[in-house]
């Protein structure tokens, strides 16, 4: 399955509401498996961006609609990207 990675900056209301972080990632969780994506870590992070996600998702579509999700409550903004894995980097190297 794809492998995504989401960088994430907290908004102020975010930032304001981290006490409920335990909950949001729960129900993160449970809508992305409902739509097939599996939340496979998350890091609280220093730097540029607040947070880093990296999930696995059958496809752009459902990883754009777990995103979008975890957007619309206004405590996140997202940059999502596909990542490919060792393996997946040497397939490619071969056909060249």
């Amino acid at each position: 399955m794809p492998t995504y990675i989401t960088l994430i900056h907290y908004t102020e209301r975010g930032v304001k509401t981290f006490k409920d972080l335990e909950r949001r990632l729960a129900e993160t969780r449970r809508y992305g498996e409902e739509n097939g994506c599996r939340l496979v870590s998350y890091y609280v992070t220093m730097g540029e961006y607040d947070a880093v996600a990296i999930t696995e998702a059958p496809d752009d579509a459902a990883i754009a609609k777990l995103a979008l999700a975890a957007a619309v409550h206004g405590n996140v903004r997202t940059e999502t990207m596909r990542a490919f894995t060792e393996e997946e980097a040497l397939a490619i190297a071969d056909t060249m």
